[in-house]
């Protein structure tokens, strides 16, 4: 058994909780749309054809924003092809997943989803085969009142209220050549900058996120950021970043460690936007939206690719999770957390079917896949004031990340308790772990759960959908405090 122990302590003050560090993502891309949230037919589909199951599901995992359409799909799509009688919309080839898009979803049910969802719409314009004038023809359809050629069609296609819509993504991985219009960080740069400055001559109080790398591992990581925030800095509000993991190899320890990975992304961005800060002697700060982040097998897609013949919400990426997957997913959400004194913003990619927290059969079931739990759980009892906590605990070798602490942990702090989000990264022992909460006052351990399981690759399945489900930890005492963390768990501790 290992030891380990932390103090807790409500001066030890990050930042405050972000409710938008809780968002998700909806792309066109498989069946994340189509007999994801859109089912009409369904035995619960309301009268938009929305499955009402995967709206219930939404709503119990605690989303605050989800980011619409894209994603790679959307350096391709031109959005009047969702507005207007579903009839007449047309039928395109998505580039992006090689498929057929059918349009029969577009920015006003997306919007009325979110709406019924009680989540905040996040929309990206497409900066890779169109620019200004199309991102400004957006804004007025979903924003303008009234009395303009576009905000009167919004009107006359059912939508007599603005959307609102207050954050915007310009375009998408426009670093990655595998993007539709690839551009150089120069060429975005200034692309992005004249975007947002038109932009914000119609709304002013719009929220702005520059394309940040797709990735870490990018060979552009870094420079890109630079050259882009060198044009864009006092034009947007934040930068992306985008990250997944998965296991390689049978590298269950290093896989357990990623959010090692996500700190340094996070760090080095920051450094890099302060750095341009600093030459431009701006006393503005840009933050994070860390607007793509998960665990996906991305090799798995690579094995398969995209499908050959143009099909109509084909199944992509259609990863099943099991406990570790789980686990190091509770990690990442801990790096958000602990971060948020400039991560303001996140988007858990994505939302149904595809690499997603929620499972759909078409006309059938819904279900929570293992990543479904930490999600819910940090959006549900993360509340006031992130709290920096340091524990003390023993260390293990990682062949990515050398040596790395058995357990990471991040709380969060308000008038009515404290909730200590915890994972145990060891494969073989339990963590006992001693909290010292002396500085909260007279309180006690009010709820301990756990998420473990024998076989750290047990899944969920239409068929056994609870099989992975947070369980009363029974391991708790109270004088001092400490909890007995499982193997490979992920791990909610609430004070009170």
């Amino acid at each position: 058994m290992h030891q380990a122990k932390l103090t807790l302590d409500p001066a030890f003050k990050v930042a405050p909780v972000h409710r938008r560090t809780f968002g998700t993502f909806v792309e066109h891309l498989g069946r994340c749309v189509y007999t994801g949230i859109h089912e009409p037919g369904h035995p619960t589909a309301d009268e938009d054809g929305f499955r009402r199951d995967v709206l219930d599901l939404t709503r119990e995992l605690g989303v605050s924003t989800v980011r619409y359409p894209g994603g790679n799909f959307v350096s391709g799509y031109r959005w009047e092809d969702g507005v207007g009688p579903v009839s007449e919309r047309p039928r395109r080839l998505d580039l992006a997943w090689h498929s057929t898009e059918t349009n029969e979803v577009g920015v006003d049910e997306f919007v009325r989803w979110c709406r019924r969802a009680g989540v905040e719409p996040m929309m990206a314009v497409n900066l890779g085969t169109r620019g200004i004038a199309e991102a400004l023809d957006l804004l007025e359809y979903c924003n303008h009142p009234s009395g303009t050629a576009l905000s009167d069609r919004r009107i006359a296609n059912g939508t007599k209220e603005p959307h609102g819509i207050k954050m915007w993504c310009l375009g998408n991985e426009l670093d990655g050549p595998w993007q539709t219009g690839h551009k150089t960080a120069r060429e975005y740069g200034r692309l992005a900058a004249e975007t947002a400055r038109a932009m914000r001559m119609v709304d002013p109080g719009l929220e702005l996120v520059a394309c940040g790398s797709s990735s870490s591992s990018m060979p552009t990581f870094g420079a890109w950021e630079a050259e882009v925030l060198e044009e864009t800095y006092e034009l947007v509000d934040h930068i992306s970043c985008h990250a997944y993991y998965q296991e390689k190899d049978g590298d269950l320890g290093s896989f357990l460690a990623c959010s090692t990975d996500m700190d340094y992304f996070i760090a080095s961005v920051v450094a890099t936007a302060d750095h341009v800060g600093a030459r431009l002697k701006s006393r503005k700060k840009i933050n994070i939206s860390f607007d793509e982040w998960n665990v996906w097998y991305q090799s798995r897609f690579h094995d398969t690719g995209v499908p050959e013949d143009w099909p109509v919400a084909p199944p992509l990426l259609e990863d099943q999770y099991h406990l570790a997957d789980a686990v190091a997913f509770g990690g990442l959400l801990i790096s958000l957390l602990r971060n948020s004194d400039r991560v303001t913003a996140a988007s858990l990619a994505q939302l149904v079917n595809v690499i997603a927290p929620i499972m759909t059969e078409p006309g059938g079931r819904a279900w929570r896949q293992t990543t479904f739990h930490p999600f819910a759980q940090a959006s549900r009892y993360a509340a006031g004031d992130v709290l920096r906590v340091e524990p003390v605990a023993p260390a293990y070798e990682t062949k990515v990340y050398g040596e790395v602490p058995l357990m990471d942990a991040v709380a969060t702090h308000d008038g009515k308790g404290t909730t200590l989000f915890a994972v145990n990264r060891s494969i073989d022992a339990p963590m006992s772990l001693e909290i010292d909460a002396r500085a909260l006052g007279g309180v006690r351990i009010v709820e301990a759960t756990t998420l473990t399981d024998a076989d750290v690759y047990a899944r969920n399945t239409a068929d056994d959908p609870g099989r992975i489900a947070p369980r009363p930890n029974p391991d708790v005492e109270h004088d001092p405090a400490r909890v007995l963390l499982p193997p490979v768990s992920w791990n909610v501790i609430r004070l009170g």
